[in-house]
């Protein structure tokens, strides 16, 4: 543990230090270097890093033709004028944009890229959201706190209040005791920020990265240890990032904490306008695709298809693909209703694949995303999910939505998506990822992945929101050039393509030491692979219905 009574700086800079260190691990942690940008595009075999062998699908796709592909990305919305996304964005062939009428007669008026189904008035959005089990308790509290047995007549939802109460009981614990962390490392992050940015001569507006503090040479003890504090944070996030982007984060995070302890249970009615236990037909929200919180949605759709070889930004895995962006994920947990209503849209305007990285504990109408679910199956469409990124098995701790249905039925339109790391060794399986030899079908490249940004901005994260959309690309990129493959066919191919890695141990997620079978993470037990899909997916009869 570092020596508390060697500090010099102020004493939370002190707490700051050795926050960072116990973070760490014991002292300044000794990390590989970050991966390259593109790793996870690359050849485990020729390139030494586990990617889906990018270059390869398109050495073998080299001469073909390819049909264009409509993706929607349900999530936080998109940057619309990102240089990278601007000329793949969908355009709804049947609206006049700008003119406030519903020319198509779909219910939407100037849903000219999508539609954003947390608008309201005036241009109004609904970002700010708490999870849905502080809903769901705050929703039920009078009725039951306090309550011992059930009522009469009330037994069913006695007994979801009673997990409701527990997943609350849990989620609350957890906000107050990162609150209190993050508290100090925002108030010592924006100290040592200002002595960084003050001994490198930088302006209010200017940035610095990992390789900035290189040229720090002083004998300073306050700027030393800030350097110290920085060097240790970008170690932790990755070499490539800035530090007004993990200010911006880390105080995104606080935000979203202090919502679950002091909620805005009100935003909902008072933005949106709707009622979101009520499934109806009536239209709401509004076209506002980029609000505060699009950063998101904006990294997942550069993935699956940010124009190629342009000199610019990165290469998304599919080349022909135009994305739709439905807006129905907050900072926070996303409405049901919502969920519902954008698979529906997404069909209903010609959507074949839909990216859903997103999730949550609990879904007090499940049996309406369960419909649409359904929906999109009838419909052929094939919808990629995060399986997200609590280091749990959900095969005994189910997240939501999930492909299981409350009638006991399930659909073959569903991925479901798991994290992986850039090296065939014990790190190979995230810390984070969820995982269950069930209900998560395929593990991809989730760490230290490199995506857009909005604003010209690009951003290293962790997450299996990166890993859905990557396979959610190689899942365009097949029916870009076999188009008369099913939703079916294409998750087969996608399966097929990761071979199960029998014998690779590796550090279980959410364990220190413990080492399980790769196999035993996910249904394939195996990395998706974009080159071995397209070979699968070449020798298919297509059985899509015209």
């Amino acid at each position: 543990m570092y020596n508390l009574r060697n500090c010099t700086l102020t004493s939370f800079l002190c707490w700051a230090l050795l926050f960072s260190m116990h973070v760490s691990g014991q002292g300044m942690p000794i990390t590989a270097p970050d991966p390259p940008r593109n790793w996870h595009e690359m050849d485990l075999k020729t390139d030494g890093f586990y990617g889906i062998s990018l270059k390869q699908a398109y050495q073998f796709l080299k001469g073909k033709k390819s049909k264009t592909v409509i993706v929607t990305t349900i999530d936080s919305g998109i940057d619309t004028l990102q240089k990278d996304l601007v000329s793949i964005l969908w355009k709804n062939p049947k609206e006049i944009p700008g003119n406030g009428i519903d020319d198509d007669h779909n219910g939407y008026a100037d849903d000219v890229h999508g539609w954003d189904f947390l608008g309201g008035k005036g241009g109004k959005v609904d970002y700010t959201e708490t999870t849905e089990e502080v809903r769901q308790y705050f929703k039920l509290k009078s009725k039951y706190a306090g309550v011992n047995t059930a009522p009469p007549g009330m037994e069913k939802e006695y007994v979801y209040w009673q997990s409701v109460k527990t997943t609350y009981d849990s989620t609350i614990t957890k906000a107050h005791n990162e609150i209190k962390d993050l508290t100090l490392e925002v108030n010592v992050l924006t100290a040592t920020n200002y002595y960084i940015k003050r001994e490198l001569k930088l302006q209010s507006d200017q940035t610095f990265t990992k390789a900035d503090l290189d040229r720090i040479q002083t004998q300073n003890d306050t700027i030393t240890q800030s350097k110290t504090i920085w060097q240790s944070v970008f170690t932790q996030i990755g070499d490539n990032t800035t530090n007004a982007k993990v200010l911006k984060d880390l105080t995104e995070y606080y935000a979203k904490q202090n919502n679950t302890v002091n909620p805005d249970l009100d935003a909902r009615a008072r933005i949106v306008g709707d009622d979101p236990d009520i499934r109806d037909t009536k239209p709401y929200g509004n076209n506002i695709l980029k609000a505060a919180d699009a950063s998101h949605g904006t990294g997942v759709a550069g993935l699956i298809g940010a124009v190629r070889n342009n000199g610019y930004g990165i290469n998304g895995v599919a080349d022909n693909v135009r994305i739709m962006s439905v807006k129905a994920v907050p900072n926070g947990d996303e409405y049901d209703k919502d969920v519902a209503s954008a698979i529906h849209y997404a069909v209903d305007n010609g959507a074949k694949i839909v990216n859903m990285s997103f999730g949550k504990k609990i879904s007090p109408h499940k049996e309406w995303v369960d419909e649409a679910f359904k929906y999109a199956a009838a419909h052929d469409v094939l919808l990629v999910m995060a399986s997200g990124n609590n280091n749990q098995d959900i095969d005994v701790k189910p997240e939501f939505p999930n492909s299981t249905y409350l009638d006991g039925s399930s659909t073959d339109n569903v991925i479901n998506v798991g994290s992986s790391g850039p090296k065939l060794d014990t790190t190979l399986a995230a810390t984070f990822t969820n995982y269950g030899k069930i209900h998560v079908d395929v593990f991809a490249p989730g760490v230290k992945v490199t995506s857009l940004d909005m604003d010209a901005e690009f951003n290293t994260a962790d997450g299996t929101s990166f890993s859905a959309p990557i396979v959610t690309g190689i899942a365009a990129l097949c029916l870009e050039y076999y188009p008369e493959l099913s939703a079916r066919q294409l998750k087969q191919a996608i399966l097929e393509s990761a071979a199960p890695l029998t014998g690779t141990m590796v550090i279980k997620p959410g364990s220190k030491t413990e080492k399980v079978d790769f196999t035993t993470l996910s249904k394939t037990g195996g990395i998706v692979n974009a080159y071995k899909a397209l070979l699968i997916a070449s020798k298919m009869k297509g059985e899509r219905k015209k």
